[in-house]
């Protein structure tokens, strides 16, 4: 297999006969040896109903059915594991990504790079999407000590041998981006067109964008643990030098009249601090729990034109 297209499916079904039109138009450009794999991941819209179609009309479709809905990511990641060619390309089903935009990213490849990243030049997204994400990659970059380009996307085309070194991570928190970045292999960005969304909106509320932040920064990072350490020794400091001048300025004013408020602000800062501190050492100790139970990252319930 040549080339293998990834294409993770929730919401969007009315775009997916005219995604898989277009995504054929472009791949017989490059060659006829190519698989289209779209992973159901339990769209609400029953997104199967039109996979099903498309595959039985088309034999160079794969559709992967999962029993449940469990993220974007672990949906890219059963592609993954599924795909066979030589390159991968992942790709949105709302066609922002568009699909005339693959030939560029191969033929970028084929100048020695192993992953050749899309970037969004202009962003059809809106002001406060763009706004949040931008803070997000921001602080992880602080946390994991790397660079990372908000405008960067999944619409990628990676090498088989960097793809199989994805897939032996089966962090239960996954980032595509972040990963394949952290993975190191020879890489490229090209400036891509970004189109607006085929219909209807994103599924990523603000809800959800903060929960898969946190887990990707919790899980990814222990430099929240590090900055937890230095504070705790910094307010011990500062409490110490309380202490003593306490002491000192009991010893020369002995009739200076005793009050509870500054005890009680005091106790209260400092139980707000251990609670915090707590939370967040919880919040560790949860990841490793829900890790070392190896529980399967995600569960196909059945694949159509199954070619293995």
């Amino acid at each position: 297999m040549k080339i293998s297209v990834v294409i993770p499916v929730y919401g969007c079904r009315e775009a997916l006969k005219e995604l898989h039109k277009r995504l054929t138009k472009t791949l017989v450009s490059i060659t006829n040896n190519y698989e289209i794999i779209f992973v159901n991941d339990n769209c609400p819209q029953k997104s199967i109903e039109v996979i099903k179609e498309i595959c039985e009309k088309d034999k160079k479709v794969v559709g992967i059915d999962l029993s449940r809905n469990f993220g974007q990511m672990k949906a890219i990641l059963a592609g993954l594991d599924y795909s066979s060619g030589e390159w991968v390309v992942v790709m949105d089903c709302d066609l922002q990504d568009r699909p005339e935009e693959i030939p560029n990213l191969y033929k970028k490849a084929q100048e020695g790079y192993d992953i050749v990243f899309a970037r969004r030049a202009k962003r059809k997204d809106s002001f406060f999407k763009v706004l949040v994400s931008k803070m997000f990659y921001k602080i992880y970059s602080i946390a994991a000590d790397m660079n990372y380009d908000s405008s960067l996307c999944n619409f990628s085309i990676c090498k088989r041998k960097v793809i199989d070194s994805y897939c032996k991570m089966r962090e239960e928190h996954r980032a595509y981006v972040m990963y394949l970045q952290w993975l190191g292999f020879k890489q490229a960005v090209i400036d891509v067109e970004h189109n607006k969304r085929y219909e209807g909106k994103s599924s990523y509320n603000f809800k959800k964008r903060f929960k898969m932040a946190s887990d990707i920064l919790f899980s990814q990072s222990d430099k929240l643990l590090k900055i937890i350490v230095r504070f705790g020794f910094l307010v011990t400091f500062i409490s110490l030098l309380a202490v003593i001048y306490l002491v000192i300025h009991y010893f020369l004013h002995p009739n200076t009249p005793q009050g509870w408020t500054s005890l009680l602000a005091i106790t209260c800062l400092m139980s707000g601090i251990i609670i915090s501190v707590v939370g967040v050492v919880g919040i560790y100790v949860g990841n490793i729990f829900t890790q070392v139970k190896e529980r399967p990252l995600y569960i196909t319930k059945e694949i159509y034109n199954d070619k293995k």
